[in-house]
């Protein structure tokens, strides 16, 4: 255990040198707009960097405020999200902007616990938010942080819980900068995915994703591409298309009415249009 301020100092020397060397050059790294924070760490969850990368400048060229994305519509919102995947994510984002207009006069809290009460924010993103966008000291805990503590604090141990984890992250936190320490951190993490075996799976947490295809997601996915495609579309005309079972079609047609992402008039469904 890291308990003495000499550990404490070795910890972090180790972990700045690595990172001082070999820094991710990432675009939300490069601002302190707390709207492109915002948007880096919606896209990131559940959300592998290089696919993130490949969409966050083209949406904040698309939508560069939370003005512009809380006037937009639904639909041009979903196009642009187009390829991220878990797509509640983006109407989350869409609601969160016009929160922030409405609410905060367009500037985005800086207090985890108030960030916390917007949707689509977790104790992790309320945190992670609270830290990139405004350099304020929070613990937080994601796959790559995890997997730095397990292999330097428990390397002998199994079945690890986060519990453990949090009082450490939190006895060597660089309460002055942490919005570096937790790139570096993050950046340490990600080298050891690739040199060594992953420590995560020593983690009582860890499991392995489910098969994406034939899943309940997929077909969520699927019906909002073909809804993006055409004004309106009916349940039958998405069975045809997709060659799936008429009742997966259902259940999911009845999640994304029930969730905003679709409105239904008579047989026809089709995406919602601007906030009136």
């Amino acid at each position: 255990m890291v308990r003495k301020n000499t550990g404490i100092e070795a910890f972090r020397k180790t972990i700045y040198a690595f990172y001082r060397k070999n820094p991710r050059n990432l675009p939300w790294r490069r601002t302190r707009n707390p709207y492109r924070i915002l948007v880096s760490e919606i896209m990131l969850q559940q959300t592998q960097v290089e696919r993130v990368l490949a969409k966050y400048l083209r949406f904040i060229k698309t939508f560069p405020d939370f003005r512009s994305l809380s006037e937009t519509s639904l639909r041009d919102v979903l196009h642009a999200w187009q390829g991220l995947g878990y797509n509640r994510r983006a109407i989350a984002l869409k609601t969160i902007a016009e929160i922030v207009m409405d609410k905060y006069q367009g500037k985005l809290p800086e207090c985890p616990d108030e960030l916390a009460k917007l949707p689509g924010i977790g104790r992790y993103s309320s945190a992670a938010i609270s830290v990139f966008a405004f350099n304020r000291p929070a613990v937080l805990i994601e796959t790559n942080i995890r997997r730095v503590f397990l292999h330097v604090f428990f390397h002998d141990r199994e079945n690890v819980k986060d519990s453990e984890i949090l009082s450490l992250i939190q006895s060597t936190l660089d309460v002055n900068n942490p919005r570096e320490w937790y790139y570096a951190l993050m950046d340490y993490g990600v080298m050891l995915k690739k040199d060594v075996e992953n420590p995560n799976r020593r983690s009582a947490h860890y499991k392995t994703q489910k098969s994406f295809h034939g899943s309940n997601r997929q077909a969520r996915g699927m019906i909002l591409r073909h809804a993006l495609q055409s004004k309106t579309i009916t349940q039958k005309e998405l069975t045809d298309a997709l060659m799936m079972p008429s009742e997966k079609i259902e259940n999911a047609l009845e999640q994304l009415v029930n969730e905003g992402f679709l409105k239904k008039q008579g047989t026809r469904y089709s995406i919602p249009g601007r906030r009136s």
